[in-house]
C-alpha cells in the first residue's frame, strides 16, 4: 500500500487548464508521520510498539464550469502500522456548488466548521470527528449534505439538510489513546429507529464586520458525540457507542479590539438523558515584535465550563486553558502553539505543543507533543495517562 500511495502522489502534479471559461486544478498532499509513545501501554490488548509509522494521501480535484458553478473532490486515505482502525479511507469532500444572485447552493459531501475558541469547539456539530486521526478532535469526516445560504446586508442565513449520519471513528483494541475496554465499533445503538438514515437539520445566522464575527445556530438530529455503555462481547466486555437524538442551540462570538481578540462559544443541549449548558470564553492578545525580535507573540487564556460539573462525560467542565502562539514572520512561515488545559477541581492537565515550518518550496515539517499529566481517576483523561506522545510529520505538496 505504501508503494501505491507513493506512485499515486507522484502522478498528481499540479494541473491548471482553462477552456471556454472553465478551470481545472489538481493537487495533493502526501504525509509521512512517525508517532512515538513515551511510556508503555496501560491496558490489556494494546500494542507493545512505542513507535507507529503511517502514510496519508489527500488529493484534491477542483473543476469550475464558470464563475458560478464548481465541483470539488477530496478523497483521503491513511495507512498505519499500529492501529488497524487508523488505516482507513474517507471521502472528505465531493461538493457541487452553484451561486445564483444572493444564494449559494451546495450539494454532496462536505465539511463545515463553526467556532472561534482555541481549546474546544462546542458549537461545531455538522461533521463527525475522525478520532483515529488525532485525539484533539480537529479532523472531521465528510458529511453528506444539502445546504442553501442567503447573503444579505443583515448577515448570512444558511440551512442544512443532513440525510445520512457518520459514526465516529474509534481506536481499535490494539491502539493507544483508548479507554480501558475496547470499543464495540460495529455495534452502535441509536435512539432513532431510522438509525444512521435519520435526516438531521441545522440552521445558522452569521454576521462578519471589521470588529465583530457572530454566529447563532440550531441543530436537530443525531448527536455527534456518543455516550458509552458496557456490554458483554465474544472476547469480553466492550464499550458500546450510543447516539441520542438532540436539540442544540449555539452561539459563537469573536470581537477584535486593537491587539485583543475576545472569544466565546456557548451551547444549550436537550436530549433524553438531560438538559445542559456549556461554554468556553477567553481572549488572545498579540505582542508585535517584542524586544525587537520581529516575531508576533500571542498570549491565550480561556475558561471552560459545563453545568453538569463532575457528572459531565467531557473532561473539560471546570478547566482553564493558557497558552501562547508565536509566529516568526520568516520566509519559512515558522509557527508554534503551546498550551495546557488545567482541571481546576481535580488538578490534572492536558499539555499540547504544535510547531510547523515550511521546508523548501513544496514541503512542511509539523511537530506535535501531547502530554496527559496527573489526571485523577475520576477524570476521563485518566484513561490516557500513559499515552503521552511525540509526533513528527513531513508533508509533501504536489
Amino acid at each position: 500500500m505504501m508503494l501505491r500511495i507513493g506512485i499515486l502522489a507522484a502522478a498528481l502534479a499540479p494541473v491548471a487548464a482553462t477552456a471556454d471559461g472553465s478551470t481545472l486544478k489538481l493537487s495533493a498532499e502526501l504525509s509521512h508521520e512517525a508517532r512515538g509513545y513515551l511510556q508503555d501501554a496501560a491496558w490489556p490488548g494494546q500494542s507493545g510498539d512505542k513507535l507507529g509509522v503511517s502514510l496519508a494521501l489527500l488529493p484534491e480535484l477542483y473543476y469550475a464550469w464558470n464563475r458560478d458553478t464548481s465541483i470539488t473532490v477530496r478523497p483521503f486515505a491513511r495507512w498505519d502500522t499500529i492501529d488497524d482502525e487508523r488505516t482507513h479511507v474517507d471521502l472528505r469532500e465531493l461538493m457541487l456548488q452553484h451561486r445564483f444572485g444572493d444564494f449559494d447552493l451546495r450539494a454532496g459531501v462536505g465539511r463545515v466548521f463553526w467556532g472561534v475558541t482555541e481549546s474546544v469547539h462546542l458549537v461545531d456539530i455538522i461533521n463527525q470527528t475522525d478520532l483515529v486521526e488525532n485525539p484533539d478532535g480537529e479532523d472531521k469526516l465528510g458529511q453528506p449534505m444539502l445546504s442553501l445560504a442567503w447573503t444579505t446586508d443583515y448577515g448570512s442565513f444558511t440551512g442544512y439538510v443532513l440525510p445520512y449520519f457518520r459514526e465516529r471513528t474509534l481506536p481499535g483494541p490494539d491502539a493507544r489513546l483508548r479507554a480501558p475496554l475496547p470499543y464495540a465499533i460495529d455495534d452502535a445503538i441509536y435512539e432513532s429507529s431510522e438509525e444512521e438514515k435519520h435526516v438531521d437539520a441545522a440552521v445558522r445566522w452569521s454576521l462578519s464586520t471589521s470588529l465583530l464575527d457572530i454566529g447563532i445556530s440550531h441543530f436537530s438530529g443525531t448527536a455527534r458525540d456518543p455516550r458509552f455503555e458496557i456490554a458483554p462481547g465474544e472476547t469480553g466486555p466492550h464499550l458500546v457507542p450510543i447516539y441520542d437524538q438532540i436539540e442544540q442551540t449555539g452561539v459563537d462570538l469573536n470581537v477584535v479590539t486593537g491587539g485583543w481578540i475576545w472569544k466565546l462559544e456557548a451551547i444549550h443541549q436537550t436530549n433524553r438523558i438531560e438538559d445542559f449548558t456549556a461554554a468556553a470564553a477567553g481572549f488572545e492578545y498579540t505582542f508585535s515584535a517584542p524586544l525587537g525580535t520581529g516575531w508576533d507573540v500571542g498570549a491565550l487564556a480561556e475558561f471552560l465550563w459545563d453545568d453538569r460539573g463532575s457528572d459531565s462525560p467531557s473532561p473539560f467542565q471546570r478547566d482553564v486553558f493558557v497558552g501562547t502562539r508565536i509566529a516568526a514572520n520568516d520566509v519559512a512561515g515558522t509557527e508554534l502553539l503551546a498550551g495546557a488545559i488545567v482541571d481546576t477541581e481535580r488538578g490534572g492537565a492536558f499539555g499540547n505543543v504544535e510547531a510547523s515550518r515550511r521546508l523548501g518550496d513544496a514541503g512542511k515539517l509539523v511537530v506535535e507533543l501531547r502530554l496527559f499529566m496527573d489526571a485523577d481517576e475520576e477524570d476521563p483523561l485518566f484513561f490516557f495517562r500513559r499515552d503521552d506522545y511525540l509526533q513528527i510529520e513531513y508533508i509533501r505538496y504536489f
